[in-house]
C-alpha cells in the first residue's frame, strides 16, 4: 500500500511541486494545507503516514503545528521545509520532534531521500 503524505506549504505552487515529485514516485497525497490550523486538522482528518510541512505560514506556523501534531500522535513523522537561512527554526523544529527537513528550493532527489530515510 502505498505511504500517504500531507503536504502543508502557504504557498500552492510549492503545494504542487511536492506533490508532482510524490505522485510520481508512488506516494498517495491525502490531503493538503495551507497553514498550521489547517495541517492539524488535516492531520486528524487523514492519519497520513508522513507530514512536509512549511515552517513560514500565517495563522500558525509550522513549528506550532508540529508541536500541536506531535501531541496528538507522538509517533507522527514530519519532514519540515524551510528556505535558505533559517537554521535556527529549522534547530527548533528537531528540537520539537521534525524527524529531517528540506531546503527550498527543492530537488526531487533529496525530498524522496528525505521521505524514504523518514518512513523506514
Amino acid at each position: 500500500m502505498a505511504h500517504k503524505i500531507l503536504i502543508v506549504d502557504d504557498a500552492a505552487f510549492m503545494r504542487m511541486m511536492i506533490k508532482d515529485i510524490l505522485s510520481k514516485n508512488g506516494f498517495d497525497v491525502v490531503g493538503e494545507a495551507a497553514d498550521g490550523k489547517q495541517a492539524v486538522e488535516k492531520y486528524k482528518e487523514t492519519q497520513p503516514d508522513l507530514v512536509t510541512m512549511d515552517i513560514t505560514m500565517p495563522e500558525m506556523d509550522g513549528i506550532a503545528a508540529l508541536k500541536e501534531i506531535k501531541a496528538i500522535n507522538p509517533g507522527a513523522k514530519v519532514i519540515m521545509c524551510s528556505a535558505m537561512g533559517q537554521q535556527s527554526m529549522v534547530i527548533d523544529a528537531i528540537q520539537a520532534g521534525a524527524r529531517d527537513f528540506i531546503v527550498k528550493p527543492f530537488q526531487a532527489d533529496r525530498v524522496l531521500e528525505a521521505i524514504n530515510k523518514t518512513l523506514s
